[in-house]
């Protein structure tokens, strides 16, 4: 068994394109006709892990701005700042970032943190 085969077995052996599999006998490539018999594939797994920095290498972006390099810490980083009062002590600036925890289709979560007193809490939008 050649290499390709061991490894790649869902996708076609001449072109390289995803296998269709719209047979129960084989799996054809839709752009050249390669043809692979599903015993052939029967019973293999294939799994891939993409992590965070994965997506972030790939979209071109940085988790945060580095300020300056420090002895005892990796790194020294600085969040964005917004025009807003914390709640607690009423310093005019809080440091904030966003996730994403629910589901696409809805808001994101902001993450505040107050650079003062150190109060922090978030909110749905």
């Amino acid at each position: 068994m050649a290499f390709w085969q061991a490894r790649d077995f869902l996708f076609c052996g001449v072109c390289g394109t995803l296998l269709d599999f719209n047979s129960h006998r084989y799996a054809s490539c839709p752009l050249c006709g390669f043809k692979r018999k599903a015993k052939d594939i029967e019973g293999k797994e294939t799994r891939y892990a993409v992590t965070a920095e994965d997506i972030r290498r790939e979209l071109k972006i940085k988790a945060f701005v580095v300020l300056e390099s420090a002895p005892n810490l990796d790194i020294v980083v600085q969040r964005s700042l917004t025009e807003r009062a914390c709640p607690e002590c009423n310093h005019p600036e809080l440091e904030f970032y966003t996730k994403q925890l629910r589901s696409a289709d809805e808001g994101q979560t902001i993450f505040y943190e107050c650079p003062e007193c150190g109060h922090a809490f978030n909110e749905n939008t």
